[in-house]
């Protein structure tokens, strides 16, 4: 009996012994095509050579040093790359080891400058429902998942939840694109008044929203209203791109693609590619500068922070994604891959959406096509579909109550940068095999 403490004691996992590119191969020589990039994290795929030179290099010199008491080479020249392509205003990195210790940084430091500038009573966050932030108690609390905050409700900070931007399911007949995107973003004013505006600190969402949704974009102009909004009542505006960031939809930064600025910026998963655990929190210059001239001192920190090793890892990977202009190819596999999907389940009588941007992809599964009306939540079909696609060598990201926190299904797909064509189309096929074991 193995003393690994797994995610489920009701499943039993195979041993993932090598990585090839995109496949993940396990002890009995099974070889899976990453089609998720595990949870959007292997961008440049598995065993890149670039990546694993700079690890041994910084191992072999110096593995760890304590933030406490130095800053190194590594996290310096990291910092240095992402502030020079970040977006506009973004001038500080603070490095943490996941996408969750991320979230929880920024909120912290929204929460700090505020009493750094003399508005103490600031202290409200606004997210959205169908959202995820992550899995420390104050990212969960952020969050709008239902079935993760489920368990932990008595123990989390209140916070506020809009709609999301879910054109699919929330625009109304006859309404415009431009019309809806207004219209749920007026959400925020309207819960920013009824708070108080002199309570709010911070609103926080995804550009592009991934796990609970299944990649859905906002629509055009939603994001430049938020901006607005924000701006109008002095909230921070705080955009996760743990998820979608790093090139995964096609730009660095996946808020490039809505031309808007965050106040704080949060990254992870692709930024160390899975070869080092790294996240970071990015914040503008006006509330660092608040910061320092106030009392100097973030009151936050890990053991971990600015880890050298996973810095020097991060740094080799998004120079490998800016040098081989990998973030160019994100966009032209990422139509393939649309196109692909389009033309195998574009009319299936059991996909109602397919969505998303780059390599950045979900499709969302439907009983009724014509009604929008989810499967029965009693069916599973997420879970069924998981385990008939890696019974087939495909990993995948399936996921249930994509409608309300409990009904309705989607899969996220979100492969490795450097998938082939030839990849794409196995991708497909294993798909469609998948779809016919679960009678979809």
């Amino acid at each position: 009996m193995s003393q690994v403490f797994p995610r489920s004691m009701k499943s039993n996992y195979p041993v993932a012994v090598a990585g090839d590119g995109c496949y993940i191969v396990d002890s009995e020589g099974k070889r899976y095509l990453d089609g998720s990039g595990g949870a959007a994290v292997s961008c440049l795929g598995h065993n890149h050579p670039a990546v694993i030179e700079a690890v041994t290099s910084q191992i072999g010199s110096m593995a760890f040093a304590h933030t406490g008491f130095f800053t190194s080479e590594p996290a310096e020249k990291l910092a240095s790359l992402l502030v020079a392509h970040a977006p506009v205003g973004i001038e500080h990195a603070y490095f943490v080891s996941s996408g969750s210790e991320a979230v929880e940084a920024a909120l912290k430091l929204a929460r700090q400058y505020f009493v750094e500038v003399g508005q103490p009573q600031r202290h409200h966050v606004i997210a959205r429902r169908q959202s995820y932030h992550g899995n420390t108690l104050g990212a969960l609390a952020a969050g709008g998942n239902a079935w993760r905050r489920q368990m932990y409700d008595p123990i989390l900070v209140e916070t506020s939840h809009i709609s999301p931007c879910y054109a699919y399911r929330e625009m109304q007949d006859g309404e415009s694109e431009t019309a809806f995107a207004h219209r749920v973003a007026d959400e925020l004013e309207t819960e920013i008044l009824r708070l108080g505006p002199e309570n709010v600190m911070a609103f926080v969402a995804e550009p592009v929203v991934g796990a609970t949704l299944g990649a859905v974009p906002a629509s055009d102009g939603y994001f430049a209203r938020i901006r607005n909004i924000c701006d109008r009542y002095g909230v921070l505006l705080i955009l996760d791109e743990v998820m979608c960031g790093m090139g995964r939809t096609g730009h660095l930064f996946a808020c490039e693609a809505d031309n808007v600025r965050p106040d704080i910026v949060t990254i992870a998963k692709g930024l160390g590619a899975g070869y080092q655990p790294i996240g970071a929190m990015l914040c503008s210059a006006e509330i660092y500068r608040a910061i320092e001239t106030g009392t100097g001192f973030f009151q936050h920190g890990h053991t971990y922070l600015g880890h050298p090793t996973a810095c020097a890892a991060a740094h080799a990977v998004v120079t490998t994604l800016l040098d081989e202009q990998l973030i160019g190819r994100v966009s032209e596999q990422g139509a393939r891959l649309m196109a692909a999907l389009r033309d195998s389940f574009g009319n299936h009588p059991h996909v109602g959406d397919i969505r998303g941007c780059g390599l950045f992809l979900g499709m969302e599964f439907v009983a009724n096509r014509e009604t929008k009306a989810p499967f029965d939540a009693g069916l599973a079909i997420h879970k069924r579909f998981k385990a008939a696609t890696f019974e087939n060598g495909l990993i995948c990201y399936p996921m249930g109550g994509t409608v309300d926190g409990r009904h309705g299904d989607h899969v996220l797909l979100a492969p490795p940068f450097i998938i082939s064509d030839a990849q794409i189309d196995e991708l497909c096929d294993k798909l469609q095999t998948a779809m016919k074991e679960v009678q979809l």
